[in-house]
């Protein structure tokens, strides 16, 4: 017969393994500062869509969604991950495929796919994570640094979707799932003679690129150089967003008292240009707060991936955190003329819902990777 200590010690034991059941597994830090950024994002796209109700409430809408696709991702166990990598990348190359063939066209570029059933959709987005997860599950059984003919195997893993990208084309999502790849790559601790090798042939490949651009890509490296020379045209974004950067000093002049925007003189001032907004109607201290939020964001995912015990999580989370990292670094750079005009978005801040599902998937996944590591 069982004592009442015995009894008691059991019903605690199965009370915590139904708790540990159900218990979300999150990261709370991650969690705190992702949802303060799309607060932050909410409040200043309230003032950059002219206090559009519906594009306020769309973006809510789609943030949501962001949140729950983020919240079931850190509930599957790395191995998982592990384990589908392979087919996702494979299901995103067929896809992409498709969108060459039957794709809808827009705006001079073949990117979306409409299937039967199914919202319209942009396969590329995809790519995002099923290329650093693809190379990252490559590269997690073999020999770290890796050897030549396993660099060449994950650059074949990294050209591929980002030439079908390219032939879209769609040169700012080509960029970050070429700059996704090339993380883990650098992260499973490629040797610097390598680093400084790539550098080199993309200097010299970078002239006959000219030949092979698209007619809009070559006025965007022509803007990027000099954008006073189409004042009224080509120019003419980077031009009022540094207008509207620059006036708005420390202070700003207040939210919903900018004028760049609300003028209409800033053009995509809820999308690609919403930083402009912030600069202007927040000033420094309001880019200031939103740059300390990315900041402690990228600090804390790249703790966690410093915390994986095992190669696969190690160069999927970081690989993740500085994909997001380079959407803040390419979007802050383009905004302020310091790099040519590419389309992306500034995350979790920009009006649109489908890199926002992807980024915090990825965040989902990261905090996966911390909350289900094995001790």
């Amino acid at each position: 017969m069982l004592s009442p200590r015995t009894m008691l010690d059991a019903v605690r034991g199965q009370v915590g393994e139904r708790t540990r059941l159900f218990r979300l597994q999150v990261d709370p830090w991650l969690l705190f500062t992702l949802c303060a950024i799309l607060a932050f994002g909410l409040m200043v796209l309230n003032s950059a869509a002219h206090e559009d109700s519906a594009v306020l409430t769309d973006q809510a809408l789609r943030i949501g969604i962001a949140l729950i696709a983020m919240l079931i991702a850190a509930q599957v166990e790395p191995r998982t991950y592990l384990r589908w990598a392979p087919a996702l990348y494979v299901v995103g190359i067929v896809l992409l495929v498709v969108v060459l063939v039957v794709g809808t066209i827009a705006r001079g570029s073949q990117r979306w796919l409409d299937l039967p059933g199914l919202p319209r959709f942009q396969p590329s987005e995809i790519m995002k994570l099923a290329v650093p997860l693809a190379i990252a599950w490559y590269l997690h059984e073999r020999r770290l640094p890796p050897r030549p003919k396993h660099l060449i195997m994950a650059a074949v893993l990294l050209g591929l979707p980002a030439g079908l990208i390219a032939l879209q084309p769609d040169l700012g999502t080509c960029f970050m799932v070429a700059f996704g790849g090339l993380a883990v790559i650098v992260m499973s601790g490629l040797r610097w003679r390598f680093i400084a090798a790539a550098f080199g042939l993309m200097a010299l490949a970078a002239p006959a690129l000219w030949f092979v651009m698209h007619d809009y890509q070559k006025r965007r490296v022509l803007t990027f150089l000099n954008p006073e020379q189409d004042t009224q045209g080509a120019g003419w974004n980077i031009i009022q967003s540094k207008i509207a950067i620059g006036s708005g000093g420390v202070e700003g002049k207040g939210l919903f008292n900018g004028t760049q925007s609300r003028l209409d003189f800033l053009p995509e001032s809820h999308t690609d240009f919403i930083l402009a907004v912030i600069g202007e109607e927040l000033g420094l201290r309001g880019m200031a707060v939103l740059l300390l939020l990315y900041l402690v964001v990228v600090a804390r995912a790249l703790f966690v991936a410093t915390r994986a015990t095992d190669t696969f999580g190690r160069l999927a989370a970081s690989s993740l955190t500085l994909v997001f990292f380079g959407y803040v670094f390419v979007n802050i750079g383009m905004v302020s003329g310091l790099l040519p005009v590419v389309g992306v978005p500034l995350p979790l801040v920009s009006y649109g819902g489908t890199s926002a599902i992807t980024l915090l998937v990825g965040f989902g996944i990261v905090m996966s990777i911390h909350t289900h590591r094995r001790t």
